[in-house]
């Protein structure tokens, strides 16, 4: 009853949404605004990757605009105020994450009044298997430590700010590889046939790489209004 707009177009539109928030709130508060962002971006994914779509012809699980935009939030760190800052957002990150699947499976074991009618959905979301937060968990912890680690491994061979492009697709499109990998393999690893866990790698991380190349303006715009002294004043 709610579909009115073709996936593809609301995928665009909540992309851009995404990025401008970021900026938005980057201006606003600062550094504040990126670390407030991480924790965000990393439960709404966590939510929306239980909802499946037909994106480009292909099936894909929602989250992956929100997630990505976390990569794009620590390359701003690193490019803006240091690996530090990044590694400490990466880090609000991981703990977000454990928070969120403690608390929430927590929720689920309050016995629902007569009136609930919550309880089946939240079940849905909420219930997640142990492999499956395993491989989250380890998933974003390895792809968002790589990332910190090559964006300032690029950043030394490519210190132009006219190469900002290179060491933020860099990074981002390896990380990113590499957190579909971890995930699928700790996920899935035995539960489908290879065949079936290359499809579901590719098809998840060209969503990804999509967000990646998209990012690249955002980072730029950032670094600007850093350089014009646009940025609130940082709280370390």
């Amino acid at each position: 009853m709610f579909q009115t707009l073709p996936n593809e177009l609301i995928w665009f539109v909540m992309l851009a949404v995404n990025f401008g928030l970021i900026l938005g709130v980057y201006r606003k508060l600062g550094i504040l605004g990126l670390y407030i962002w991480i924790p965000m971006a990393v439960i709404i994914a966590n939510i929306q990757v239980v909802k499946t779509v037909e994106l480009f012809g292909l099936t894909a699980t929602l989250g992956n605009i929100a997630y990505a935009s976390s990569f794009l939030v620590t390359d701003i760190l690193s490019e803006n105020h240091g690996k530090a800052a990044a590694r400490k957002a990466v880090w609000i990150g991981f703990f977000s994450i454990i928070a969120m699947t403690i608390f929430m499976n927590a929720a689920l074991l309050y016995a629902p009044a007569e009136s609930d009618f919550a309880q089946e959905s939240l079940v849905t979301i909420f219930s997640l298997m142990p492999r499956i937060a395993l491989a989250s968990l380890a998933a974003y912890l390895i792809s968002q430590t790589h990332d910190v680690w090559a964006y300032e491994f690029w950043r030394k061979r490519f210190p132009s700010d006219r190469a900002i492009w290179i060491r933020n697709n860099a990074s981002t499109m390896v990380s990113q590889a590499l957190d579909t990998l971890v995930f699928v393999a700790v996920a899935f690893w035995g539960q489908f046939e290879a065949r079936v866990l290359l499809e579901i790698f590719l098809t998840t991380y060209l969503m990804k790489w999509i967000v990646a190349a998209l990012d690249t303006p955002f980072i730029y715009a950032a670094k600007r209004m850093h350089n014009k002294g646009l940025i609130k004043a940082a709280v370390e």
